[in-house]
């Protein structure tokens, strides 16, 4: 609050924090940020009430950590170790419990909200309610989350994985939609449940079931990389892990992107410290590319043109899904790509990211390059028009190019400008449009 009302009423108000999960340009401010230094922990964890209070910067590593010595877990964990319970909610997030827990804002009971007007409201389903459904997906323009109480949910020690091939996309979306629908498969309770594309021929469904049986784990924070474990010649292999490597196994390798960093060259990995094979680092090493155009000059120096970032997370229809990843396998030359499930918990919905409720969609990620076109995102502008054309929506992390109409549509319209103009209305935030797709 003090560090708030020293910035000057005209001067716009952001964040002061060193890293970022986001892969688009952030707007550069002349002025000093939020501090956020006292809000980067667990407040306290209640088992009883299988609940936790937890500071809006907290990260996902910090609060497993507090939570599973009490055998509880968020209900949804992302993926990578750095990114904060504040920025999930916010920005969105998924995991492989997003089929039976929707998303991270969903398990939120009540949070207290920094707004553009300098107060602090707490916000939950029966009181500034408004703020509470219009929150998920505003990315810090409609205030700041400072702390969070949301639910937990039990978990044991173990995940046993089954990884089961499919030589079909047609056929892995069948299954996938089966288990969505009953929590199983062959008769065994489904408990995670995630995918891989490799080809259009090649591709599988994880499958964990949480387990208290006793027996040996794979380690895949060494020489072993996960994903690579997943590819096999048969139907089906099982592997184990302890429940705290399970949800930060693709975290060590940032899924497979790790690999631009030389990182999966087994002579090279052995002289990587482990403490460095994380996200936050590869990260940091993308940011310097960025600042440096290190790529760029590379490419140039062999005679090869520039490329074009195509680092995206959209949600298909599951039934739209099939005719995205058989377009996208001929347009786009990415692969490997990450497949999600996720069903809404919630029956009204969220304002700025209108998933329709009941209905089952697929988190369908990509991230790497392409060569770039003569256009400016090419590549981006396209995937966005055919997500647009089966009904899906794109994640707001990374680069967008909708018109202001297009946005609009399909991020909350006139339910986002209202909620703007009670809880921020001098505009002390930017607006969502220009943090989202304008560049600064």
């Amino acid at each position: 609050m003090a560090s708030y009302r020293s910035i000057p009423p005209t001067a716009g108000v952001r964040l002061a924090k060193a890293s970022s999960n986001l892969f688009r340009e952030r707007a550069r401010f002349s002025t000093p940020g939020l501090d956020v230094s006292g809000l980067t922990n667990v407040i306290s964890v209640d088992p009883e009430a299988r609940t936790a209070d937890v500071a809006g910067m907290c990260t996902y590593e910090n609060l497993v950590a507090a939570t599973l010595p009490y055998g509880l877990s968020p209900l949804v964990v992302p993926q990578l170790k750095t990114i904060t319970l504040g920025g999930a909610v916010a920005g969105l997030g998924i995991e492989s419990a997003s089929f039976r827990n929707g998303l991270p804002h969903e398990s939120v009971l009540e949070l207290d909200i920094l707004t553009g007007t300098g107060e602090l409201l707490t916000a939950s389903a029966q009181q500034h309610a408004d703020l509470f459904r219009a929150y998920p997906n505003s990315y810090g323009t409609l205030g700041y989350s400072t702390r969070l109480r949301i639910e937990l949910e039990s978990v044991k020690p173990f995940v046993s994985l089954r990884h089961v091939r499919f030589h079909s996309l047609s056929h892995l979306m069948a299954a996938m939609n089966r288990i969505i629908d009953t929590a199983e498969f062959d008769g065994v309770s489904v408990d995670y449940l995630d995918g891989v594309v490799f080809s259009a021929t090649e591709s599988y469904l994880s499958l964990g079931v949480r387990t208290a049986a006793p027996g040996p784990t794979s380690d895949y924070t060494g020489q072993r990389i996960y994903y690579r474990s997943i590819q096999h010649d048969t139907d089906t292999t099982e592997d184990r892990l302890t429940t705290h490597d399970y949800f930060w196994r693709w975290d060590t390798d940032w899924f497979w992107c790790s690999g631009a960093f030389g990182a999966q060259n087994p002579r090279l990995r052995r002289w990587w410290p482990r403490r460095y094979r994380r996200s936050s680092v590869y990260w940091k090493l993308v940011a310097l590319d960025r600042r440096f155009g290190i790529a760029d000059r590379i490419e140039k120096r062999n005679g090869r043109p520039p490329r074009e970032r195509v680092v995206q997370d959209v949600e298909l229809p599951l039934e739209r899904t099939t005719e995205f990843l058989e377009w996208f396998l001929k347009a786009v030359p990415i692969a490997p790509i990450w497949l999600c499930p996720l069903r809404l918990r919630d029956h009204d919905g969220w304002s700025l990211y209108p998933l329709r409720p009941g209905r089952s969609y697929v988190n369908v990620g990509f991230w790497s390059s392409v060569p770039a076109g003569v256009a400016d995102g090419a590549t981006n502008r396209l995937i966005e028009e055919k997500v647009g054309s089966l009904d899906g929506h794109k994640s707001l992390y990374s680069d967008s190019y909708y018109s202001r109409e297009e946005f609009d549509e399909l991020y909350g319209g006139e339910t986002y400008k209202t909620a703007k103009k009670i809880y921020d209305p001098d505009s002390r935030f930017l607006d969502l449009y220009a943090k989202a797709v304008q560049r600064r």
